[in-house]
């Protein structure tokens, strides 16, 4: 079968073969026949070294496609269900998942460094990027990383719960639990940064601020529900005419730099909290005051995969989606094959898209 393989950290490009295959399917696990993924920004992270991936890898991490085999002791899908695949499953029973933080649940994570479900001209293993690789026509997946949907769901829609939507309209609900008549402003402004902000219009907030170099970006941030939208330049007149050069409740850095981690915080009011969404270098330190950490007493915290649980989120994002509050297709500025991939990365590290979805059909 086709997949879209990285063989080192650094490539610029990804290898498009025709020889991959998967391993048998195990117990515990299902075979599912990719229909759409979604090229997120977190992809070109695994290509540049910012996020771990075991190599050689297929990467892709925000899929939908349909079961069409399942392992032995495997109770909650059969075949022909339609899935979205999770990266971060949930095993239900640690000590995050009973104590409300199941999005940070480690009991799987060894298997994405560990569990080679990808072959290719015939016997090399090969890993999936974070258990997943959705670049490929089928993929091997743990029971757990596959939630069912609704079979009326288009593939493609569905696609984008995977990792992006999931990322920022969580951080919205459940990170920062905006409140409504909230202010809050938003730096980075692709396809999390566009989700951030969805969710924060959802939950209610008064003023949302984009901030962003592109003014394109800047023109999606407003149809999706920006109050306002600005480049970094005008940051400082923004802050003032909204908040009186308070600062906002919530800041959101979707972009993951120290700069602009440190940009969100200081346009985050007194008292306030300040999110970290983008997925930063482990080398790429923040520096704050001591002082300022006390006197004015801003939360930071990070989110991870939206802080979600996502047997309770995808359904909820998908009733909103349904309800016409959260819009999924309006995000999607491409559709292509996977043949297209490594031009999909240049128009996202370009900033001229805000999600692109490849479909094999």
């Amino acid at each position: 079968m086709k997949a879209a393989v990285l063989h080192n950290v650094g490539d610029d490009k990804l290898d498009i073969r025709d020889d991959v295959t998967t391993t048998p399917v195990g117990a515990g696990k299902v075979r599912i026949r990719i229909k759409a993924t979604g090229v997120c920004h977190s992809d070109l992270s695994a290509m540049n070294g910012t996020i771990p991936v075991a190599l050689p890898a297929v990467l892709g991490h925000e899929g939908a496609g349909e079961v069409v085999e399942v392992g032995a002791g495997v109770t909650s899908l059969a075949e022909g269900d339609h899935v979205v695949v999770c990266w971060s499953p949930q095993c239900g029973a640690c000590h995050d998942c009973v104590n409300g933080q199941p999005q940070l649940c480690m009991a799987y994570m060894i298997n994405a460094f560990s569990d080679a479900h990808f072959q290719m001209e015939g016997s090399t293993p090969m890993f999936g990027m974070a258990g997943a690789g959705t670049f490929a026509e089928e993929l091997i997946l743990l029971e757990q990383g596959a939630v069912r949907i609704d079979k009326d769901i288009p593939y493609d829609v569905a696609s984008l719960l995977g990792c992006g939507v999931m990322t920022g309209v969580g951080a919205a609900f459940n990170a920062a639990r905006i409140e409504p008549g909230s202010s809050v402003v938003v730096f980075g402004c692709g396809g999390v940064g566009i989700s951030v902000i969805q969710g924060a219009r959802i939950a209610g907030a008064s003023t949302i601020l984009a901030v962003d170099p592109v003014d394109r970006k800047l023109d999606w941030a407003k149809q999706f529900g920006a109050t306002h939208a600005v480049t970094p330049d005008d940051l400082p007149t923004a802050v003032r005419e909204l908040t009186g050069g308070a600062g906002f409740d919530v800041g959101f850095e979707v972009v993951g730099r120290s700069q602009t981690i440190k940009a969100a915080y200081d346009a985050t009011r007194r008292g306030g909290t300040t999110v970290v969404v983008g997925v930063g270098r482990a080398e790429d330190m923040v520096e704050f005051s001591a002082f300022d950490l006390f006197y004015n007493e801003k939360s930071l915290k990070g989110t991870y995969y939206g802080s979600a649980n996502i047997k309770r989120d995808f359904p909820r994002l998908l009733s909103l989606w349904r309800s016409g509050r959260l819009d999924l297709e309006g995000m999607i500025t491409r559709r292509l094959a996977l043949e297209d991939v490594n031009d999909a990365f240049g128009a996202l590290a370009a900033g001229d898209v805000i999600r692109q979805v490849i479909t094999f059909d």
